[in-house]
């Protein structure tokens, strides 16, 4: 008999919330079993469970997500699964790289207009930390 786990064990298992895992069993991405009024999850659930968190942690959508596990569903051989995914990680990655190349260049114009304010503020004895002379003086 293989391993079966309530909503609430397996949420605990793999650190989510029951109810994450209602909300990718309504998206169709597991699929439990009944005990009588209970669901329960075998241990395919709780790894295509982890295949999608996994997944969401890489930043893919769960249309992607969802894609990927119907290929496995197609090909037990996993050659079409591994593919796609090879294609698809290539792109996040891509994606990914572009990202960090944007946001390098981002910090770099934020530095550079935080030394011309600072510089500004310096200039009018304005700058935090600095005393500035009173009317009165």
């Amino acid at each position: 008999m293989s391993e079966l786990f309530s909503v609430n064990q397996l949420a605990e298992a793999l650190g989510v919330t029951p109810r994450a895992i209602r909300f990718y069993e309504v998206k169709g991405l597991i699929h439990p079993r009944r005990a009588g009024t209970t669901r329960v999850f075998d241990r395919r659930d709780r790894a295509r469970l982890l295949l999608v968190l996994r997944g969401k942690r890489l930043g893919f959508s769960l249309a992607e997500i969802r894609e990927f596990l119907d290929l496995y569903d197609i090909d037990r051989t996993q050659v079409s699964q591994a593919q796609m995914l090879l294609g698809r990680v290539r792109s996040r990655i891509e994606e990914l790289e572009q990202q960090k190349r944007d946001l390098d260049q981002t910090l770099k114009e934020l530095l550079e207009v935080e030394r011309e304010a600072q510089a500004a503020l310096r200039d009018r004895g304005a700058l935090p930390g600095t005393t500035t002379k009173n009317a009165a003086d």
